[in-house]
């Protein structure tokens, strides 16, 4: 297990400890959210890795609405890929995002409870048996090697 840098669109995003033989890779919080990302960060991510290990998961406020906006994003991202994901976070998935009175109706609750509700599934039977999605071009070149090597 080593540190490893996936290059996307011209940017680095840098993985902390990954196992590129076994496809797995292990982030805190901070390492995904803290600092500026996007979509196209956690999907490359995603297509590279079938299991991520995602831990110091804070408790998420209102006011912390970038961190909040980009877990969402990351979540989607991870979830459209059927990714395995294991999370060491300060408490439950439906308890992750606290809003006050003032801001119950602002876009981010709802969204969060789409994150919430994924989050929630991605621990079922159901999704844990689905086939990943990610890495297609790498199955494709090994389907193709194995039906050349059949073919001879």
């Amino acid at each position: 297990i080593n540190s490893m840098v996936l290059d996307v669109q011209g940017r680095e995003v840098f993985v902390p400890k990954a196992s590129e033989e076994y496809n797995i890779a292990r982030f805190s919080f901070g390492d995904l959210c803290a600092r500026a990302a996007g979509a196209a960060d956690y999907l490359a991510i995603g297509e590279r890795f079938h299991t991520v290990f995602i831990e110091d998961v804070p408790k998420l406020q209102y006011h912390e609405v970038n961190l909040v906006r980009r877990w969402i994003t990351l979540i989607d991202a991870l979830y459209e890929n059927h990714v395995k994901l294991v999370i060491q976070a300060e408490t439950k998935p439906e308890e992750m995002f606290q809003v006050d009175l003032e801001n119950e109706h602002c876009d981010e609750v709802f969204a969060f409870d789409r994150t919430r509700s994924r989050m929630e599934e991605m621990r079922s039977e159901k999704y844990l048996r689905k086939k990943w999605t990610g890495h297609l071009q790498l199955r494709d070149d090994v389907d193709r090697a194995r039906q050349i090597d059949y073919m001879q």
